[in-house]
């Protein structure tokens, strides 16, 4: 499981919002992109995310999200279906960011078109077993799973569980000093107690 921290630093892997701005990668980190539609909407463009996407390090980039409204998978759907093949294009894995009601819309799911599968949306849904059952899909063809905003070891350990390989937070953002260790015995917990909820 690779946790990736919302507040940068160079001994974690990083969650970057094109509106977040200001923060330098270190060499080589890992990292993902995030599209910043989810806290400005009305700061975002299409051709704004792209042009940042162009001049980040893509080969340490482990997805970057195509555009997502929050809490609606049909307009999701909608939104992003453009972006797809252009974020790939530059050489990014492409993320559909799921939201809540995916689980009604299966079959307009266009599971070809992208790389990594994103839990987001309500935190009532992400937790639900409509989650979980879309990750499992999404493990059996063979995509990377990604679970947004988990900011406890019991979030963490649910990601885990059913079967996320990577999970973002603001965590360290609340006291990077002290919260930093306290990440590092989360992430050796799951390592050494891997959870019995992971979907078969």
């Amino acid at each position: 499981m690779i946790y990736l921290s919302g507040h940068v630093r160079p001994d974690v892997a990083a969650m970057i919002s094109l509106n977040q701005g200001g923060h330098v990668l270190a060499s080589g980190q890992t990292w993902a992109a995030d599209n910043g539609r989810f806290n400005a909407p009305h700061k975002y463009s299409d051709d704004k995310y792209l042009a940042w996407l162009a001049r980040m390090p893509v080969a340490s980039c482990l997805f970057a999200t195509a555009p997502d409204v929050v809490g609606n998978a049909g307009a999701t759907l909608a939104l992003s279906a453009p972006l797809y093949g252009r974020i790939r294009a530059l050489g990014y894995p492409v993320a559909l960011v799921a939201q809540d009601g995916l689980e009604n819309l299966t079959e307009f799911i266009p599971w070809d078109d992208f790389d990594v599968l994103f839990i987001g949306g309500t935190t009532g849904w992400k937790l639900s077993h409509h989650a979980a059952e879309l990750v499992a899909e999404a493990k059996r063809r063979g995509k990377w799973v990604h679970m947004g905003r988990v900011n406890s070891l019991r979030r963490l350990a649910m990601a885990d569980g059913i079967g996320c390989d990577s999970a973002d937070g603001t965590y360290l953002k609340y006291g990077p000093d002290t919260n930093r260790p306290k990440l590092a015995r989360w992430e050796a917990h799951i390592e050494r107690e891997p959870s019995l909820w992971r979907p078969t």
